[in-house]
């Protein structure tokens, strides 16, 4: 296997190096077609931070005011950020003259460099992410440098359009090959000269629409903040073909229409994104952007899309992963979280899962894929879905055997059931969620059934095998960082408190004992995970048949919609200290 991995390397590098070399001959755009729009949105604290010489990129934070970039290679995640240029949207949203010019240095040092097609950022998918941020900040870069600058600039984006028009077909299916696709239309559309590109990259733009987004607006990896990040490329490469006036081709119109409304349904109350597989809550303003450029409508979103669940009343929200982890190439990312819940009150999150943990190193990435680390049940030491034991891929992913959602009397009724423990213990797994009209209540039942005589065989061998002692399993509510979470003295119920003041009360009924443990918040953009609490559930299943009762139940409103609005941690975004 690896001498097969190491030839294919070395086939992309050769591809690579030769898409180069004919680059080097095609035609120099002489400028813009008109001038860009910086359509791509930053972060005003982070682009500060990249100011002052604190440079986080990919979970690495490198302290060096002085040192340029280029001379930063921590790890190959953090040269990868670099290389795509992401960081040039929060230096433009800082805006000042110093960020203006930290990001011409920076910029002309990577040209002087790498311009020429070396070095390790030429792949299709970061040459199209770091197209497109040229182009939409091509104002910002080009301000008062001289005509030596702006040529060489001109020739840099020139060979890295040519580089892709050749290339973008060796980016991997998904949000790779929609940065490249994206890229290389701007390229065509926008630089005088590129006019060739454009029929071309068009139509396997066309093409990609069609082949990776379903028709119901899902992605194979089921991952929401993806989802959100193609149908940004698509928008601004819809917008930019208006602009420049060039049809839209039908598929590209098609795939945003049906993408959009998807991505409504898997928002929360406060405008962030659900966090399943792999996905983070999205950069503040870029789902809203994307939705307003997609023209979506204000109707109530599908109350089942890609895979997910969505329950809401009023100003709380519920989401669900009621489907199977993905498979085929998408299941190298997927996470063992089938039946797992997040909920949201108003502008606050409350249960959530922990996050993905790939910019935290090897270790958080895998335990951040468990089933532990999502609001649901787990038998001990055993995901729902495990990973194949030669990789990262998940080889075992959980069915969902039953699933119904309904609006009762009471609110919104869903149930799941899945198979992630049949095999190994003869049992299924269910999970029944109310939630009230009002938002008010969120009512679960978990149960863990044996429910065939093969199944109650499996069982009762696993019973014997722990001398009767019974498997032991947890319901874990991951809570959000900034809820302040007391577990009474009896032991009976956890009250949780909201930086807006609201109050929810979580009481269980069973054969369990509560606790309030600790957990950790993974977000992308930190140096590290946040501390947070778990509320717990701890039982044994000796019979055929267990089930545990729970609800979750606001107490308190807000007293003063005024403290919503303040800011969680505007002295310290990043989390850095200081």
């Amino acid at each position: 296997m690896g001498g097969t991995g190491a030839a294919s390397e070395r086939m992309v590098s050769l591809a690579d190096r030769l898409a180069i070399l004919a680059a080097r001959r095609a035609r120099v755009a002489s400028g813009f077609v008109m001038q860009p729009e910086p359509r791509s949105i930053g972060v005003y604290a982070h682009g500060k931070r990249l100011t002052a010489g604190h440079i986080l990129l990919a979970g690495h934070l490198a302290e060096a005011p002085g040192t340029p970039l280029w001379d930063l290679a921590p790890d190959p995640a953090f040269v990868a950020a670099a290389q795509g240029f992401s960081w040039l949207d929060d230096l433009a949203a800082f805006g000042t003259p110093t960020a203006r010019r930290r990001a011409q240095d920076w910029t002309w040092d990577w040209i002087a460099r790498f311009g020429t097609g070396k070095g390790p950022g030429w792949s299709p998918e970061l040459t199209g992410r770091r197209i497109i941020r040229w182009i939409h900040h091509a104002t910002f870069l080009l301000t008062a440098r001289n005509r030596a600058q702006t040529d060489a600039f001109h020739r840099a984006l020139s060979l890295q359009a040519a580089y892709l028009s050749r290339r973008w077909k060796g980016a991997p299916p998904g949000l790779p090959r929609f940065e490249a696709l994206a890229g290389l239309i701007h390229a065509g559309l926008l630089l005088i000269g590129m006019e060739r590109l454009i029929a071309p990259a068009t139509a396997a733009l066309a093409g990609a629409c069609d082949a990776d987004i379903d028709g119901a607006g899902g992605i194979p990896s089921r991952n929401p903040e993806e989802l959100m990040d193609i149908l940004t490329l698509l928008t601004w490469s819809a917008t930019t073909m208006t602009e420049t006036g060039h049809p839209v081709p039908d598929a590209l119109s098609r795939a945003i229409t049906r993408t959009a409304p998807t991505l409504r349904a898997l928002r929360h109350a406060d405008g962030t994104l659900a966090r399943f597989h792999g996905g983070d809550r999205g950069i503040e303003g870029r789902l809203d952007q994307a939705l307003a450029a997609a023209g979506a409508r204000l109707a109530a979103p599908p109350a089942i899309a890609m895979g997910f669940a969505r329950l809401s009343g009023r100003r709380t929200s519920v989401i669900v992963d009621a489907a199977a982890p993905p498979a085929g190439r998408a299941a190298l990312t997927a996470h063992a979280s089938t039946a797992a819940f997040e909920l949201t009150s108003g502008r606050r999150p409350l249960v959530v899962s922990c996050g993905a943990g790939d910019e935290f190193g090897p270790a958080w990435r895998l335990a951040a894929r468990a089933t532990q680390s999502h609001s649901v049940l787990c038998l001990e030491g055993v995901s729902s879905s495990r990973l194949s034991a030669a990789g990262d891929a998940l080889q075992y992913r959980a069915a969902v055997t039953e699933s119904r959602l309904i609006q009762g009397h009471e609110g919104s009724d869903l149930y799941i059931a899945h198979d992630g423990w049949l095999s190994s213990h003869g049992l299924t797994a269910g999970r029944s969620l109310t939630l009230s009209h009002d938002g008010r209540r969120l009512s679960g039942v978990e149960t863990l059934t044996a429910l065939t005589a093969e199944a109650r065989r499996r069982f009762e061998e696993v019973m014997s095998q722990t001398r009767m002692d019974g498997t032991g399993f947890a319901v874990r509510f991951h809570l959000h960082p900034e809820v302040e979470a007391t577990l009474d003295t009896a032991g009976t119920a956890v009250s949780m408190l909201l930086r807006s003041g609201e109050i929810w009360l979580f009481r269980a009924t069973g054969p369990v004992v509560l606790s309030l443990e600790p957990s950790a918040y993974l977000e992308k953009g930190r140096l590290d995970p946040r501390p947070c609490r778990q509320i717990v559930l701890r039982g044994q299943v000796r019979t055929f048949e267990t089930r545990i009762g729970w609800t979750l139940a606001k107490a308190q409103d807000t007293p003063l919609a005024i403290r919503d609005l303040e800011g969680a941690e505007a002295g310290d975004p990043l989390g850095l200290g200081g």
